[in-house]
């Protein structure tokens, strides 16, 4: 959990060693670092209305002090994600255009649209959803370590963590929100929960396709998309 908490959040957590059992009990734990980002995401949430701050603006200042209490590591995972897949060529150009660390358009497009998305739904839902986004999106992490995912590169976070969790730990965590989902909204809750895995798993295809296995920017897009799924149905006005 210390391990999980000083790679996935700004507390000035210390470590010793890292070796892979380490690391792969860090991932099983992640979803739990959700849980406390969650409680205080939705805290921050209730405080902003409770100071009378507009909705769209509280969403952003929720989202920006997210980013600032995860040091951005998702967001960039997105944007060298979304860049990588964007671009032409076999899977070393690809994991190039990731490593280089610049914003192409396809980066841009993904953080504008990801982050003006989730501005826009944290505020119309309530704490409930917004714990069950934020650990759906680290949940997100086990699920794109499963055993049978190999890593795109033999170095970096993802050779460290890749096929490193069993099946069944990554099943227990999403029933787990699956059940969870059932206290923010009978169905919607269960399906969000639900949209968000397939969103992950599709991920997760598309990037053995095309990289050869997932890297720790790709863990990064998983723990976005699965977090802005999970908003996006509990946010819909659908009865």
């Amino acid at each position: 959990m210390r391990l999980a908490l000083s790679w996935l959040t700004v507390l000035p957590v210390r470590v010793g060693e890292v070796d892979a059992r380490a690391a792969a009990r860090a991932i099983t734990a992640t979803p739990l670092v959700g849980v406390l980002l969650g409680l205080l995401a939705a805290g921050v949430l209730r405080g902003l209305h409770v100071l009378g701050t507009p909705p769209l603006l509280a969403g952003f200042l929720l989202v920006g002090g997210l980013a600032l209490a995860t040091r951005g590591m998702h967001l960039d995972g997105l944007a060298d994600t979304a860049d990588g897949l964007g671009c032409y060529g076999p899977p070393e150009r690809a994991l190039a255009v990731m490593k280089d660390g610049g914003a192409g358009p396809f980066a841009v497009v993904a953080l504008v649209v990801v982050l003006g998305a989730e501005a826009a739904a944290f505020p119309a839902v309530g704490w409930q959803a917004v714990v069950l986004a934020l650990t759906a999106g680290r949940a997100a992490f086990v699920l794109c370590c499963a055993r049978g995912v190999p890593a795109a590169r033999p170095e970096g976070l993802g050779a460290l963590v890749a096929g490193t969790q069993p099946v069944w730990v990554a099943v227990a965590w999403w029933v787990a929100l699956a059940a969870a989902g059932f206290l923010v909204h009978p169905w919607r809750g269960p399906l969000a929960v639900a949209l968000a895995a397939a969103v992950v798993l599709v991920l997760v295809a598309h990037t053995r396709r095309r990289f050869g296995g997932i890297t720790g920017d790709v863990l990064g897009a998983a723990c976005e998309a699965a977090t802005l799924a999970v908003l996006a149905v509990c946010a819909s006005p659908m009865g």
